[in-house]
């Protein structure tokens, strides 16, 4: 995918007055999510940005709420909006959603159900026939291969979920392998997929 791809002028037709959740989880590839964040909110996207606990180890709240323009949320008992405190209207209301980094954990907890965190319990209420969800898995090669990983994976997808990437390359643990999140122009292209041919029932 071309770097032109994260031009907010050609963004514009797609994102202009969309509404996209992105969800982040804990993985020092979160750095390039704030990218994508930017890029979709110069587009004219709403982007609510979504944060684990361990991401915010990462990147903080403030990064993505400077660049987004919304507040953050970080947690399931810090109710940003009164009137929806189980933030079922912000799940209802997305357009599109994805999560990036979406590591070994959270991919996990998808796959089985689990809503412990704000990222899951929010895509927990996310319609997948109307709203396409993204995940861009994020993990060393040694983690991407391991056969429960793998089981997780073949169930997201029977699920509705639409995985992007993961690539191979360079890795934080210093080993080179399959397992690198996709770069940001992947995953802003994938959204754009996504956006012009929603899920369908």
């Amino acid at each position: 995918m071309s770097s032109d791809t994260l031009d907010p002028k050609r963004l514009a037709p797609t994102f202009q007055g969309k509404r996209i959740l992105v969800g982040v989880t804990g993985g020092i590839a979160a750095y390039k999510t704030a990218t994508v964040v930017s890029r979709l909110s110069q587009a004219g996207a709403e982007v609510t940005v979504l944060m684990t606990d361990s991401a915010t180890k990462f990147v903080t709240p403030l990064t993505f709420q400077a660049l987004s323009g919304r507040p953050v949320y970080t947690s399931a008992w810090e109710h940003v909006e009164s009137s929806d405190p189980q933030h079922i209207a912000t799940a209802r209301s997305a357009d599109a959603a994805i999560v990036a980094p979406c590591t070994m954990d959270c991919a996990a907890k998808l796959a089985c159900g689990i809503t412990e965190d704000i990222v899951c319990l929010v895509l927990s209420a996310v319609d997948r026939k109307r709203t396409p969800v993204l995940l861009a898995p994020a993990m060393n090669d040694a983690m991407w291969a391991q056969p429960a990983n793998q089981r997780n994976m073949e169930q997201l997808v029977a699920d509705g979920f639409t995985l992007v990437g993961p690539g191979e390359g360079w890795q934080a643990c210093r080993t080179v392998g399959a397992g690198r999140m996709s770069e940001p122009e992947d995953l802003v292209g994938a959204l754009i997929k996504a956006v012009d041919q929603p899920a369908k029932a």
